[in-house]
């Protein structure tokens, strides 16, 4: 501290009155020199000046880290009294600044009044790089890191940086696993305030954002945005690695992530890594098993709030995807998207194996196991195996006798909707699929595509075993059955027992 000795004298300057002119009184001119020459008070550490020592002593517990002031609730400490009864509202919720607007109160006035801004549309902050403004100074402090590249905040977990320390101390939430809201509802927690408001909107059917074009509403802002792009078209957003546009800059910072290949979030489960935190708090419900999304109608919970608003399609027959070829409708747009290469012809997916062309992924992975001789679906009760789960949910009506598919006509039930349609011809004599090379006439579609593989000479399907090729899948697995020496059809008089169900049929008529 140096004290400025000047200011303890009191200089009298000399001054000559001039002739005829009336002299000044030297107490008001001592007077006012007194009051320009005070003391100051200048910080060794960092040179910064006061006027007053109070100030000053204030000043330097910034230096000396003292904190004098402690909360007796939860021990946080301040180096000021003023801090300190501000804090302790926390405790009390006492909120004394109230808005006169809306009512919302808050603990202190600057609060209040940057949050009257909200009525008034003021937005006195402007960023001199975009123009864009803002109704308090520190927002574009905080936006102007955009334009600069600065994130002064760094996880000393994982070293991801960011712009606002408000997102790191919710960033490391994700490496010490606490979600301090949790919703009175459903029990379910989250890591900040926002996102358990936002799912407060599943159980309240809240919507309050509406679009001004068609009057669709949705429960999130950024929804909205995202649709409102449906009506304008416009995609302010770029990536200035491909030149792909983006309705708004997260969904471009996510996007971004393909370029760069950050994958920030890893399950300490299994290793997997995510690129957006979503996606990895979806998966973790694999590990803990959690469903948080249930149906009202009836009780099937799901992993996500998208599966759940797919699934009510089900009980409302909503089909919003229409088709603008053959106007078939559907009510998940994937498959809106798939039906498109029946009139396209696009196939996409070819097996190396075979040269095979198939529509979608799924069933080229479903053709493969035929090649790799894969079953993964078991049957529990006769140990059975399936190359795909619907057969596998098929066969398992053999053990508990369902048969939810009744002919109208004759009443006869069946296990499959399929073997129904097939049945259903025996009454129609109905076969409108005829063969062009031999004009034989066929009640299904999927049987004339079989039969017509005889004319062409194609076998896709070949035995592992001894390499005899075969017309289709079925006529397969029934060879197969040589080399396995597998009998599923047990005769219901006898124990003896066959490969094929046409032979037991035969060989109960012994018995009848």
């Amino acid at each position: 501290m140096e004290e400025n000795e000047e200011s303890e004298e009191l200089v009298e300057e000399e001054h000559h009155d001039k002739p005829g002119e009336k002299p000044r009184s030297k107490t008001k001119k001592t007077f006012l020199k007194k009051g320009r020459a005070k003391k100051s008070f200048t910080c060794t550490q960092c040179g910064k000046c006061f006027l007053r020592k109070y100030n000053f002593e204030l000043h330097m517990r910034v230096h000396t880290g003292e904190k004098p002031f402690t909360c007796d609730q939860c021990g946080t400490s301040f180096t000021q009294s003023a801090n300190l009864k501000k804090h302790m509202r926390i405790h009390t919720g006492e909120k004394p600044h109230t808005c006169d607007q809306c009512g919302k109160s808050f603990t202190e006035k600057i609060h209040l009044k940057a949050h009257m801004r909200i009525h008034t549309g003021e937005k006195p902050y402007a960023c001199d790089q975009c123009g864009k403004c803002f109704s308090r100074e520190k927002s574009v402090e905080t936006h102007m890191r955009i334009h600069t590249g600065e994130k002064p905040f760094t996880c000393e977990k994982c070293g991801k940086s960011f712009t606002q320390k408000a997102h790191l101390k919710q960033h490391m939430r994700i490496h010490t696993g606490e979600k301090p809201y949790p919703c009175d509802k459903c029990e379910k927690s989250f890591t900040n305030s926002s996102h358990l408001k936002s799912h407060m909107m599943i159980h309240t059917g809240e919507k309050p954002f509406m679009c001004d074009q068609c009057e669709k509403r949705f429960s999130n802002k950024q929804h909205l945005e995202h649709h409102m792009a449906v009506h304008t078209g416009v995609k302010p957003f770029m990536c200035d690695q491909c030149g792909k546009s983006f309705v708004n800059s997260w969904k471009r910072e996510r996007h971004m992530k393909i370029h760069t290949g950050e994958k920030p979030f890893t399950c300490d489960q299994c290793g997997n890594s995510f690129k957006e935190k979503i996606d990895f708090n979806r998966h973790m419900r694999i590990h803990t098993g959690e469903k948080p999304y249930a149906c009202d109608q009836c009780g099937k919970s799901f992993t996500d709030s998208a599966y759940l608003k797919i699934h009510m399609r089900i009980h409302t027959g909503e089909k919003p995807f229409v088709c603008d070829q053959c106007e078939k409708r559907f009510s998940v747009k994937n498959r809106l998207r798939i039906h498109m290469r029946i009139h396209t012809g696009e196939k996409p997916y070819a097996c190396d194996q075979c040269g095979k062309r198939f529509t979608n992924k799924s069933c080229i992975e479903r053709h493969m196991r035929i090649h790799t001789g894969e079953k993964p679906f078991m049957c529990e009760q006769c140990e059975k195996r399936f190359t795909i789960k619907k057969n596998l949910k098929e066969h398992m009506k053999i053990h508990t006798g369902e048969k939810p598919f009744m002919c109208d006509q004759c009443e006869k039930t069946f296990v499959i909707a399929s073997n129904l349609k097939k049945h259903l011809t025996v009454h129609t004599k109905e076969k409108p699929h005829s063969c062009s090379e031999c004009g034989k006439s066929f009640s299904l579609l999927q049987s004339l595509k079989v039969h017509q593989k005889i004319h062409t000479c194609v076998k896709d399907y070949m035995c592992f075993e001894c390499d005899k090729t075969f017309i289709s899948v079925s006529h397969l697995k029934l060879h197969q059955r040589i080399h396995t020496r597998e009998k599923p059809y047990k005769c219901s008089h006898c124990d003896k027992r066959f490969s094929q169900s046409k032979n037991v049929k035969a060989h109960e008529k012994i018995h009848s």
